[in-house]
């Protein structure tokens, strides 16, 4: 990149320290010749007849001191073009490391030795940077590649269904359209998962107080026929835990979580218990469910999009699409909360959610 005209800031540093130094040893002569020269007598004898008088000294200092002033400038702009290229070569690392990650490589890092002064704690927030900056860059990439594997998967098998119709026209059409209306009902829940993570991403909401032990009641009674079905105890205990958000996004992401307890639990005489409380500054929202023991390196990858372990993966109507921890973690992050995952020993999971208790 070509710098526009003007003077660097190399330059502006050495012409800075040239002239302060100047300006120091100006200020040295005149000291002198204020406090010195003034009390030598200005006749033609001199102090008691044996000193020169100020007429020499005047022009025997002033060469002395024209010299004196050309060495000061001379050195300061030499001295000065060296220190600051010493005192900015820092800069020059991280110059280089910011054009690098322009061109798209940001596995570059500047790791800067020595003291922690400006330009180490400058290199060190900037290595940090890029680290967030890749991670987020990979994320985004394997969430755009699963998101188009995942939304390519039921055009993939709607148009097999088509093209086996076409080619059989005597094949039932009843079946034929339950299974597009299956599959399209599955496009359709994955596209508004996608669109719902997006905007809990933005945090574009409008902020109210929302009673968390409500949403939680609220989620428990929805989903009561789907633990009874599976033969599942859902409890919900606790008191109010107001929160300060948006309550269709805190709604989403308390039913998620009742839901994955519910979906990812034992086959039968399983629990699901949701608790809330209020917490000081902090309002926290507890679900614990029963099931499989789950391994720590699987739990860490539960909140990624579409990462599903063996372990948790179902085949029935509740299969879902692989966003729902997804969701709850950015519908948190939108409400500056944090997201606590913690596989218990005898098999489940522990999720806590902290977000700011309503003013």
């Amino acid at each position: 990149m070509d710098r526009r005209p003007g003077l660097s800031a190399r330059l502006k540093l050495t012409l800075s320290y040239a002239g302060f130094l100047a300006v120091a040893g100006a200020l040295l002569l005149a000291v002198v010749w204020a406090y010195l020269l003034r009390y030598v007598p200005d006749n033609a004898q001199g102090l008691l007849g044996i000193s020169p008088n100020r007429y020499l000294l005047v022009h025997t200092f002033a060469p002395a001191a024209a010299v004196a002033m050309a060495f000061l400038l001379v050195f300061g702009l030499v001295g000065g073009w060296i220190l600051a290229g010493r005192m900015l070569a820092p800069l020059t690392r991280i110059r280089d490391a910011a054009r690098t990650a322009g061109t798209g490589s940001l596995s570059h890092r500047i790791r800067m030795t020595g003291r922690r002064d400006e330009f180490r704690e400058l290199s060190d927030a900037f290595d940090s940077m890029l680290g967030q900056l890749e991670s987020h860059v990979a994320e985004q990439q394997r969430f755009a590649a699963n998101a188009s594997h995942e939304l390519r998967t039921p055009l993939a098998i709607s148009r097999t269904l088509l093209d086996v119709a076409r080619k059989d026209p005597t094949r039932d059409r009843g079946e034929l359209i339950e299974r597009l209306y299956e599959v399209n009902t599955r496009a359709i829940d994955l596209t508004e998962a996608l669109l719902l993570l997006s905007r809990g991403g933005r945090g574009t909401f409008t902020r109210e107080g929302v009673d968390l032990s409500l949403l939680a009641e609220e989620a428990a009674e929805t989903l009561l026929p789907l633990a009874e079905q599976r033969r599942i105890t859902l409890d919900v205990t606790g008191g109010a835990a107001p929160a300060d958000g948006s309550a269709e996004l805190l709604s989403r992401m308390v039913t998620n979580l009742v839901q994955n307890a519910l979906v990812h639990n034992l086959p039968s005489g399983g629990a699901v218990t949701v608790h809330t409380e209020a917490d000081g500054g902090t309002s926290v929202l507890r679900v614990e469910n029963t099931g499989p023991v789950l391994p720590p390196e699987l739990v860490a990858t539960l909140t990624e999009p579409f990462r599903r372990g063996t372990e948790r993966v179902r085949t029935d109507e509740h299969a879902g699409v692989g966003l729902g921890l997804a969701i709850v973690q950015s519908v948190v992050r939108a409400h500056d909360g944090s997201l606590d995952l913690v596989p218990r020993p005898a098999g489940g999971l522990l999720v806590t959610v902290r977000l700011p208790a309503a003013p």
